[in-house]
C-alpha cells in the first residue's frame, strides 16, 4: 500500500488472496453510505439490522464483479412471513436496498426476532449480471440457518460448490450512528496450476485453517471503524507466507431512480394505460422504494 488508509475506515471494501492456502477474501465496512441507506425508511431495529448486514453482503459479493457496470442482486423472499420482500444490489460500488414487512406482526415476535420468524420459508437468490456478454448467473437457496450469512455460504456450497465462510454484524455507535462490517472468505475452485474442483477436496486442511482463522473474527472487530480492514486482514492471517492485498473499492449510495429515466419507462405504456395511471390533474406519480423518494410526470408530455 502506498499509504495507510483513513481512520475511521468506512465505507470500503477490500480484497485479498492467500496463494498458500489456495484462498481468496473480502472484507467491508459500511458507516455513512448505511446511514444514508437507511435514513430514507422508519425501520425498527430488527429490520435495519436485517438490512445492514445483507447490504455488507451486498457489498462483499457485489466487489467480486470484474465489470463496473456488473450488477450483483441479492434478493430474499416470502409468501407468507412477517418479511415479504428483501432487496439490494450493487453497481460499480453504488449500493441500495429495501425491505418490505408488516410492521403488526413484527411487534409480535420481540426485538431480536430468529430468521425462521422473519422469513419462514422464505428462499435467498442471488445473482450476478455480466454487463459485457449479457450474461446472468444465478442461485436460489432455502434461507435455513440462523442468519442471513449462513444462507449465502450455502448459496456458494450448492451453486457453486464452494465451501465459503461469511461473517456479518452491525452495532450502533455511541453518536447513534449503524456502522456493519463483513468477512467473506473462499477456498478458490482452481488453483494457478488447474487444480480439480473444490467439491472433491472438501476436505484439504489448507481450508479448514483458513476457515477456522476467519470464524474468530468477531462483529465487535468488523464493525469498529478506529480499526482499519487491512489491519484486520493482518490480524487474522500474519502468519501466513503471503498475503496478497487488491485494490479497495470505495462504497457510496446510488439509487440509480431519475426523472428522466423514470419517463422513459412510462412511455413504454399504452396511453390509454398511462392516462388510467393520472391523478385529476394528469399526474402520474412513481414512488422509489429504494429511496423513497417521489417522481410526479405530467402524462401528457410523455413521449412529446
Amino acid at each position: 500500500m502506498s499509504e495507510s488508509p483513513k481512520i475511521p475506515d468506512l465505507d470500503r471494501v477490500i480484497g485479498f488472496t492467500i496463494p498458500g492456502r489456495h484462498a481468496r477474501g473480502r472484507i467491508a465496512r459500511l458507516g455513512p453510505v448505511l446511514d444514508e441507506i437507511l435514513a430514507a425508511h422508519a425501520y425498527p431495529p430488527p429490520i435495519e439490522r436485517l438490512l445492514a448486514e445483507a447490504l455488507t453482503l451486498t457489498a462483499l459479493l457485489g466487489s467480486l464483479l470484474k465489470e463496473a457496470k456488473g450488477q450483483l442482486t441479492l434478493q430474499a423472499q416470502t409468501s407468507g412471513g412477517i418479511v415479504s420482500l428483501l432487496v439490494c444490489d450493487y453497481q460499480n460500488g453504488e449500493l441500495r436496498g429495501y425491505v418490505q414487512f408488516d410492521r403488526d406482526r413484527l411487534g409480535e415476535v420481540g426485538e431480536a426476532p430468529s430468521l425462521f420468524a422473519l422469513f419462514g420459508t422464505g428462499h435467498l437468490a442471488i445473482t450476478f449480471d455480466q454487463a459485457l456478454t449479457g450474461e446472468r448467473y444465478q442461485g436460489i437457496v432455502p434461507l435455513d440457518g440462523d442468519s442471513v450469512a449462513a444462507a449465502a455460504e450455502s448459496y456458494f456450497l450448492q451453486s457453486e460448490q464452494i465451501p465459503s465462510l461469511i461473517r456479518l454484524g452491525s452495532v450502533r455507535q455511541p453518536d447513534g450512528r449503524c456502522v456493519a462490517g463483513g468477512l467473506f472468505l473462499q477456498h478458490l475452485p482452481e488453483g494457478e496450476e488447474g487444480r480439480e474442483r473444490i467439491q472433491a477436496r472438501e476436505d484439504h486442511p489448507e481450508w479448514h485453517h483458513v476457515e477456522a482463522l476467519g470464524a474468530t473474527m468477531g462483529a465487535d472487530e468488523l464493525a469498529d471503524p478506529a480499526v482499519s480492514l487491512e489491519t484486520l486482514v493482518w490480524r487474522l492471517f500474519n502468519e501466513e507466507d503471503e498475503v496478497r492485498l487488491l485494490k479497495a473499492t470505495d462504497l457510496s449510495k446510488g439509487c440509480r431512480c431519475d426523472g428522466a429515466y423514470i419517463t422513459q419507462v412510462l412511455a413504454k405504456f399504452p396511453p390509454e394505460e398511462r392516462a388510467a395511471m393520472a391523478d385529476e390533474n394528469g399526474v402520474i406519480t412513481v414512488d422509489c422504494a429504494f429511496c423513497a423518494t417521489s417522481f410526479p410526470v405530467e402524462a401528457a408530455t410523455i413521449g412529446a
